[in-house]
């Protein structure tokens, strides 16, 4: 397509069926957790508001983690995308808000964290002491706890809104001064990001289960937020494709794509292999308990998070053609998203929940749809806002005319 039948100021008009659907799934998302903690499963309800709402953070978290690391790179091919991103860093801070409290109430009502928030469990002279929860209650306590969740989504909320601010200040003004703001802020963000996203997950879901640790449970996070992004970065675009939208992004921009959610499928592979298999030959009981639960008594869902997080991406994306084609790489995207809320879900059900459920129901599928309308609503909100390209970016012509 040439730049001379290029629409700079096409906008996204969110109405009709995608937003009728988007607030039937937040209503029944509602419903379905209003049910669980009225038929008594508090816990369970609590495990699946948590799964969410993390999930729904990580990615628009990661939103701004790809516009920094495209900033950093001075990257020329996603400059007519970076509205998309640009969406789900805008929706940052109502998912953190979101997030926050989940992981306040469930704190409070020791619902969640109850391995080591509980009476009695750092006091030498009570019968619930544990001596290895008390070594950790320097860093494992309410204020501490809470305040690290308030810094971390603050200054990641901070960035998002400043990020999408310059964006919108270069379409008006023109000229260089907001890139280079973008560039200088993106090096801070991604030193900060870098060193603190480790901390988040383990402060968020590891502490789920405080007996155990993995230093590179961190990073096997991040490899899930990072992959989780880009397939949902995809999925909008090829999408809003098909509706007739950003009709300048062609298959190099999906073949780009599709290589970052390749490789970086692998990438996660690797984190997680390496976590699983040191842990297996060390033998050690203390470590072992982790996945010993999550293999006897999730065993269905621990093989279905590898063949969909692993098997499906490589092996349907190794060919160069599946990633240029919308239809294949926006079916491995769908497939990627939905087996990273398997990996949460392994990642949070055996340490949050104490029954021993490890069922499916209408708990989990309730609240998930609850989620996706949200997210689907307030991303696609924040999308229609502005004109979908920024039309003023230095490097637009090197993305509009980008080839592989």
């Amino acid at each position: 397509m040439g730049t001379h039948n290029i629409n700079f100021s096409e906008q996204f008009e969110f109405t009709g069926k995608v937003k009728t659907l988007s607030i039937v799934g937040v209503l029944l998302g509602a419903a379905a957790i209003a049910y669980g903690f009225f038929s008594g499963h508090q816990e369970r309800t609590f495990a699946n508001l948590l799964l969410m709402a993390y999930y729904f953070a990580c990615v628009c978290m990661s939103g701004t983690f790809f516009l920094a690391v495209q900033y950093v790179a001075q990257a020329g091919w996603s400059a007519s995308i970076l509205r998309v991103p640009q969406a789900m860093a805008k929706t940052l801070p109502i998912a953190a808000a979101i997030l926050f409290v989940v992981v306040a109430a469930g704190l409070y009502s020791h619902n969640l964290y109850h391995h080591w928030h509980a009476d009695g469990l750092t006091d030498p002279n009570s019968p619930n002491y544990d001596s290895l929860i008390a070594g950790k209650s320097v860093f494992l306590n309410v204020p501490f706890f809470l305040g690290r969740q308030v810094l971390f989504l603050g200054i990641y909320s901070i960035f998002s809104i400043m990020f999408v601010k310059y964006s919108y200040n270069e379409d008006l003004a023109g000229g260089l001064n907001s890139y280079r703001k973008s560039f200088k802020n993106a090096c801070i963000f991604l030193v900060i990001y870098g060193f603190t996203t480790p901390v988040f997950a383990f402060d968020t879901i590891m502490s789920l289960e405080a007996h155990w640790f993995s230093t590179m449970f961190g990073w096997y996070n991040f490899a899930a937020m990072w992959v989780s992004s880009l397939a949902t970065i995809a999925i909008i675009i090829i999408l809003l494709r098909r509706a007739g939208y950003m009709q300048w992004v062609n298959n190099s921009h999906l073949h780009n794509l599709g290589q970052f959610i390749f490789g970086f499928s692998i990438f996660w592979t690797y984190v997680w292999f390496a976590q699983f298999l040191l842990i297996y030959y060390a033998n050690m009981p203390e470590e072992t308990i982790y996945f010993y639960k999550r293999f006897e008594y999730y065993k269905f869902w621990f093989f279905l998070n590898l063949a969909m997080n692993f098997l499906a991406p490589v092996l349907l994306l190794m060919d160069r053609d599946n990633k240029r084609t919308d239809a294949k790489l926006l079916f491995v995207a769908i497939v990627v998203l939905l087996g990273h809320w398997v990996d949460y879900y392994q990642m949070i059900m055996p340490g949050a929940v104490e029954d021993g459920h490890n069922g499916f129901g209408i708990i989990e599928i309730g609240t998930a749809l609850g989620f996706v309308g949200l997210f689907t609503f307030t991303v696609l909100t924040a999308l229609s806002k502005k004109p979908l390209i920024a039309k003023n970016h230095p490097l637009l012509q090197e993305s509009l005319h980008h080839q592989l």
